[in-house]
């Protein structure tokens, strides 16, 4: 029986690769998106919902139609969340405050909601919620996004004891910093507050690595399909950076 995935935030960046990656891998795939564009340039293999993860009763609809069409899943990939405000906290506005926690974790929240009891039901399945880097050393200047980070992991050690015994499995993946357009983004926004170039700011972030590299997307997305997979039956619970060894996640300058 073919593998059926949902993947939040999957029309773009590290969602996007992870649909493509479980597709070749022979799964069925269901991405949610609030980009109306992202999602029409998406293929049409894929079962496609627009719809915001932190508004409930669009995710209460979502999951009914899922039932209606699959019944129930084998892999949750909660993978939305935004960058949030770079300034000192003491600069954050409440209601970015907001914004950047309720995607990472009201939206892995009501998906996990929802998740549950399919899976409890069948007594099979694997939730990966994506965290990152930051929900284990913290950045300067990110408070908001830091603490959804954190958050989702512990939300994350919740489910997997709970879960436990109805052998769903619960993981974290946190990438560190990742190539593509947020990790652009958030490299122009410091370069421009340092006065430095893009370049210059993506080579420290590759620095703060043993391996001296920025991650892939695909990196995510193949350790996704592992911890999918039956050849990770009793891996649970665990905090599972792809960073190629995070020793000093601090830019300097």
């Amino acid at each position: 029986m073919r593998q059926r995935v949902l993947i939040t935030a999957g029309a773009g960046g590290i969602g996007r690769v992870m649909a493509e990656t479980f597709e070749r891998e022979s799964a069925d795939v269901w991405i949610v998106d609030n980009n109306a564009a992202l999602l029409e340039s998406c293929p049409t293999s894929w079962n496609k919902s627009c719809l915001d993860v932190t508004d409930a009763d669009a995710v209460h609809s979502l999951f009914k139609e899922i039932n209606g069409h699959w019944g129930s899943f084998d892999t949750l990939c909660s993978n939305a969340g935004v960058a949030g405000p770079g300034a000192p906290i003491e600069e954050v506005s409440l209601d970015d405050w907001r914004s950047c926690v309720s995607v990472s974790l009201e939206g892995a929240f009501l998906f996990a909601k929802h998740t549950a009891p399919l899976m409890k039901a069948q007594r099979a399945g694997s939730i990966i919620i994506t965290s990152s880097t930051a929900g284990i050393f913290g950045f300067a200047n990110r408070s908001p996004y830091v603490s959804a980070k954190w958050a989702v992991i512990g939300l994350m050690k919740t489910l997997a004891i709970e879960l436990g015994p109805f052998n769903v499995r619960a993981n974290a993946l946190c990438p560190g910093p990742v190539e593509g357009e947020r990790m652009n983004f958030v490299a122009d926004r410091e370069a421009e507050q340092k006065g430095r170039t893009r370049e210059d700011v993506l080579a420290e972030y590759a620095s703060g690595s043993s391996m001296m590299k920025l991650i892939r997307p695909e990196d995510i997305a193949e350790m996704a399909v592992f911890l999918a997979s039956e050849k990770a039956a009793l891996i649970s619970g665990q905090v599972i950076a792809v960073d190629g060894h995070t020793q000093n996640p601090e830019p300097q300058g």
